[in-house]
């Protein structure tokens, strides 16, 4: 899919990720961006539609699809990081928690603007998920069963939008230059190198987009013996 042209609705555009995907979708000649976020206040990049959106409310996924009829790609960006492990005292709240925004959050847009984007003419959904869809630890093991169950999620959208001529891109990577993993001590990608790298992959047809050495590292070791997953980190 071209982004030239093309209607592009984010979600948690306002800053980080999102942010530099709205730039750079503008950049390429999107025709509209709509960059939603929960506080519409915080999009102040010259050029998009700001959208109230929180991808927890059914009532707002429900309104943003009425506005924005349009849509030709949805970028299901929104995403919280909490750390803890599976036998924290809070471990269960938290797995609400982020489920609701990186699991739940997606499979609200995605039912929703999946008849949109059939309306006008298939167009494509960009799911950003995360090494952590393989791999998890350094504290963040609950986090990364979020994007374990939203690869999922991609993986069976994939197959099922297909015949609406919808492409579905999954994009992976590690650790990105951010707000959100500012109190991580490791090495970070730049965000715009991500986005680059995404949207390329958006733009060849591609279904999958491994953006750093660390993720495609990890996503070949999968098939070792033993499996990366399996080793302490």
């Amino acid at each position: 899919m071209k982004l030239d042209n093309a209607t592009v609705l984010i979600t948690g555009a306002n800053r980080g990720i999102g942010l530099a995907f709205a730039r750079q979708a503008l950049e390429r000649g999107a025709r509209r961006v709509y960059a939603a976020a929960r506080d519409p206040r915080q999009v102040t990049l010259p050029g998009v539609e700001p959208l109230r959106l929180d991808v927890t409310r059914a009532e707002d996924v429900a309104a943003a699809a009425q506005r924005c009829g349009d849509v030709t790609l949805l970028i299901n960006n929104a995403g919280v990081a909490e750390f803890g492990g599976f036998l924290g005292e809070d471990a269960e709240a938290s797995a609400r928690r982020q489920m609701e925004v990186n699991y739940f959050g997606p499979l609200r847009l995605s039912r929703v603007f999946a008849p949109v984007l059939a309306a006008n003419g298939g167009g494509a959904l960009l799911n950003v998920l995360s090494v952590a869809s393989w791999v998890h630890g350094m504290g963040l093991q609950v986090y990364g069963a979020t994007k374990s169950a939203a690869w999922a999620l991609t993986n069976g959208l994939r197959h099922e939008l297909r015949a609406q001529g919808t492409q579905v891109l999954a994009l992976h990577m590690g650790f990105v230059d951010t707000d959100l993993t500012s109190a991580i001590d490791a090495p970070k990608s730049d965000a715009d190198d991500i986005v680059r790298r995404a949207l390329d992959a958006l733009e060849t047809g591609q279904e999958e987009v491994l953006a750093d050495d660390f993720t495609r590292a990890v996503r070949q070791g999968l098939s070792a013996e033993p499996g990366i997953y399996l080793q302490p980190r």
